[in-house]
């Protein structure tokens, strides 16, 4: 059964100065026609500071992004910020000092953003973020947010291990092993407080979160936390990963202590990426929450009202579903990324 949402919530924004830290990497990029145009003949320029390249989502989404542009018409001045708030911020900078029409990025983590978006306020220059939230008490500070509910995927992971735990015929305790995405990170940090919403809720008495760490994101991560869970806890029976790329990588670490992956520990992770549901269809993941990357389309649409001055929505909708592991065989032609 599908559960179709995503959000868009928004505000209004703009910053100032600076220059391009040398560990983060920029590239440029323009598409043909006039399209993109504002009403005066000339492209609009976006620049877009992404968070970095750590999994198959973030992949995924970069290239709609890029695709996007291209098709927009627009010039597209893209960096990457290797997970680094500080190249995060250099690269806003540079937008400013550019002088580009808007600026769109991925917040590494939440805090810590006040002082580049005022420069960009006081350049009149909008600001967009898109996949991640920031805290700030000043809404004004960005026009717009396109992205998931992180909070209500940590829901609906909740109520899928249920589901898994059924399908499984568990009896007993349930003993949870969590992979937390990077640390500070809205998705890291509201997809643990949307699945500790269902398990306050209704599973005081049977679940526990046992240990949990960062594995910030990458399969790597994941391979190298679960190792050390195996280790320190060898009686975990459940894993949730906060992204496919994580949980990949603590299914090495599984199998490479002898157990079976999605029958001897259940894994339900959260994405829908292909390399996870290909996993899914081998019985190695139980259950995928999805969080579409493909914001492309959506956040082009957005940069052409923000830039002719429209007042934009607040939200808009993307598909997203939920997945158990007898899905994914007829799912997996469908997978895009």
């Amino acid at each position: 059964m599908l559960n179709r949402r995503n959000f868009l919530t928004a505000a209004v924004g703009v910053a100032a100065a600076g220059g391009l830290a040398a560990c983060a990497k920029e590239d440029e990029g323009s598409s043909g026609s006039d399209s993109g145009s504002g009403g005066g003949g000339k492209k609009i320029s976006l620049g877009f500071a992404q968070v970095g390249s750590e999994s198959g989502w973030r992949t995924a989404n970069t290239k709609s992004v890029k695709a996007a542009a291209k098709e927009a018409g627009y010039t597209l001045k893209f960096s990457d910020a290797q997970q680094k708030q500080e190249n995060q911020i250099s690269a806003i900078r540079s937008y400013i000092a550019q002088k580009v029409d808007v600026i769109a990025f991925s917040p590494v983590v939440v805090t810590g953003w006040d002082a580049v978006l005022k420069e960009a306020k006081t350049a009149k220059i909008p600001v967009i973020l898109t996949d991640r939230s920031i805290e700030t008490a000043d809404d004004s500070l960005y026009v717009s947010f396109i992205g998931s509910d992180f909070i209500d995927e940590g829901r609906r992971a909740g109520k899928m291990l249920e589901k898994i735990l059924t399908k499984a015929g568990h009896k007993g305790a349930v003993k949870i092993a969590q992979l937390e995405g990077t640390t500070g990170a809205a998705p890291a940090l509201e997809r643990a407080k949307g699945f500790k919403e269902i398990m306050e809720a209704d599973h005081k008495d049977d679940w526990k979160i046992v240990v949990s760490q960062t594995g910030d994101f990458t399969r790597a991560g994941g391979k190298q936390v679960m190792a050390a869970f195996l280790q320190s806890n060898p009686d975990i029976n459940v894993l949730y990963a906060h992204n496919d790329d994580m949980a990949l990588g603590a299914i090495q670490s599984i199998e490479a202590a002898g157990k079976k992956p999605g029958k001897d520990i259940l894994i339900l992770s959260v994405d829908g990426v292909k390399d996870g549901f290909v996993a899914m269809s081998e019985g190695k993941i139980n259950g995928i929450v999805e969080c579409n990357p493909l914001l492309g389309p959506q956040l082009m649409d957005l940069v052409q009202q923000v830039n002719d001055g429209k007042t934009v929505e607040r939200r808009i909708k993307t598909e997203e579903g939920d997945f158990l592991q007898d899905q994914a065989k007829a799912a997996l032609p469908t997978r895009k990324y």
